[in-house]
């Protein structure tokens, strides 16, 4: 569990055009907002 103002652990995924980007690739260059919507994109 990450609390707020804590440094959020590094991690890599891949991008809209399927190359990996990392969270440490922003790291002192730009504010970085994580939001989840879980079932955002379903019917139910």
């Amino acid at each position: 569990m990450v609390d707020v103002g804590q440094v959020a652990p590094d991690f890599t995924l891949p991008a809209q055009d399927m190359k990996n980007v990392s969270l440490s690739d922003f790291r002192g260059e730009k504010a970085v907002v994580l939001s989840f919507h879980i079932f955002s994109f379903t019917g139910g």
